[in-house]
């Protein structure tokens, strides 16, 4: 009895052991039809080009089968396709161990480390090949290649040693071409556009030399720095932070993104205030933006440019042509300056200054129409104070409100009014002079009308009226002629 239930248990323990066997199998490798499944898959999908799809099957493969060189072989085809080329790398090399006279493989490693600019162990493989396969057309002419980009890396560093930057680039120019998957070629070039004030190329540089390497965090730092020397704050504080995602500890990277983001966010907010019209706190957070980077000419530049707009948006018509002309100075050929002066010019009512701003802009942009719209207004406004201007009439300022206006008429009405004169000469000086206040009081306390005359047309000229110019007899303000009968009677009356 006994000795039956220990056979009984040794058969149950064994079945066990069995079992555990056959499940270690199970998870340590997929079947053949399993592998050859994914390898199936793989190459029908990365034919179709979906190639992250053929590569979760390339990857299944593997896992299932990991001696096997041609599947390694494989995956790194779809990770070339991909253009991730240094994860390719490692596969071509597990092939070469598992197979090392496989020669497709070397040539395809060669080829990689070629574009990389490792010309060592390049040509390492090349020679491979042609040791194996003497007549390898392909592997002859990378060889050469090879050679080649030596010869050239050799003459870049020699040139950039003894400070020829032109001659550095020219040569980098044919080694970029030959490796253009080298980051330290980019980042040389980079360099070189620096110190040849060409920060926009060496922009172009640095952008694929951020990808080229693992942790290439002096990149996206000097990319930062590059942009933010170009007043381009925002693509500043997207490179910081690529910088920061690789290390948040990075000290020069964490100090440029406090500042670059102080500076941010400072700008951001006065343009925000400038689109609500609160001109005054958007000229004191440009007085900020000044503070927090004195260093460099950009931001001061367009924090004056920003301040002159603001000072015209008031109507500060003085401060506005003293700021807009030190804006000018620093940035001669900038059209908005010139524009907001032109409007600071309209609002002194100097319009001969106001009109040559305007020309000036449109040398530099002749296509822009708010600028054609601009010096016709004040070229009109110019032929139309060498006739009458209502604003001079009555002394005030083109921002004066309705109430000014009729104060200032009131005023000069009381002053001029002919029955004050006692000579027949100075009688009819004081009527021309009262006709014109009276005119001047009409078109300026009439919105239309001043709106008019604001945009240089004389509402009350002849010549402005339907039908055209001359005959007819004048029509006076407010509906009677102040002159008839030869008795000058007027009352004030408050509006």
């Amino acid at each position: 009895m006994e000795s039956g239930r220990r056979r009984g248990l040794s058969s149950v323990l064994s079945s066990l052991s069995l079992l555990c066997v056959l499940l270690d199998l199970q998870l340590d490798g997929a079947t053949p039809v399993e592998i050859e499944h994914h390898l199936e898959m793989g190459r029908k999908l990365l034919a179709a080009g979906q190639l992250a799809e053929a590569l979760s099957h390339y990857h299944s493969a593997v896992e299932g089968d990991s001696k096997n060189y041609l599947t390694y072989y494989k995956r790194a085809a779809v990770f070339l396709a991909m253009g991730k080329s240094k994860s390719a790398l490692p596969d071509l090399s597990q092939a070469i161990q598992l197979k090392p006279d496989f020669l497709a493989a070397r040539l395809q490693r060669g080829n990689i480390l070629l574009k990389q600019g490792n010309t060592e162990e390049a040509r390492e493989d090349f020679l491979a090949v042609l040791n194996r396969s003497p007549d390898h057309e392909e592997a002859h002419d990378q060889l050469h290649k090879a050679d080649d980009l030596e010869l050239l890396q050799k003459e870049a560093h020699e040139a950039h040693h003894r400070g020829d930057f032109i001659t550095t680039v020219q040569v980098l120019e044919k080694v970029i071409e030959l490796s253009p998957w080298d980051p330290e070629s980019r980042e040389l070039r980079a360099q070189c556009y620096i110190r040849l004030g060409d920060p926009r190329k060496a922009i172009m540089d640095l952008t694929p030399a951020t990808r080229l390497r693992s942790d290439n965090r002096a990149a996206f730092l000097q990319l930062s720095q590059l942009h933010y020397s170009l007043g381009e704050h925002h693509d500043s504080l997207s490179q910081v932070r690529e910088c920061l995602k690789l290390d948040q500890d990075d000290k020069e990277c964490f100090s440029h993104y406090k500042q670059v983001k102080k500076l941010s966010k400072q700008l951001d907010s006065a343009e925000e205030l400038i689109s609500e019209q609160r001109y005054q706190e958007a000229i004191e957070k440009y007085e900020s933006v000044m503070r927090t980077e004195p260093n460099v000419a950009f931001y001061t530049n367009k924090a004056k440019e920003r301040i002159c707009f603001c000072l015209v948006k008031m109507k500060s018509a003085e401060e506005a042509v003293d700021i807009c002309s030190e804006a000018h100075q620093r940035d001669p050929q900038n059209i908005h300056i010139l524009r907001d002066r032109a409007e600071a010019y309209i609002l002194q009512q100097e319009y001969e200054k106001a009109v040559e701003d305007y020309q000036e802009a449109r040398e530099f942009d002749q296509e822009n129409q708010e600028l054609r719209e601009g010096l016709e207004r004040a070229q009109k406004l110019l032929k139309q104070s060498r006739k009458r201007d209502y604003y001079k009439i009555l002394g005030v300022g083109r921002s004066a409100n309705k109430q000014e206006i009729i104060k200032a008429y009131r005023k000069l009405a009381q002053q001029w009014h002919p029955d004050n004169f006692q000579s027949e000469a100075d009688k009819k000086e004081a009527e021309k002079k009262f006709i014109d206040i009276a005119s001047a009081k009409e078109v300026l306390t009439d919105p239309e009308m001043r709106q008019k005359f604001d945009s240089g047309e004389d509402p009350l000229d002849p010549e402005n009226q339907q039908g055209g110019g001359g005959g007819g007899s004048r029509e006076w303000p407010f509906g009677f002629n102040p002159f008839e009968g030869g008795n000058f009677h007027f009352k004030f009356h408050r509006h």
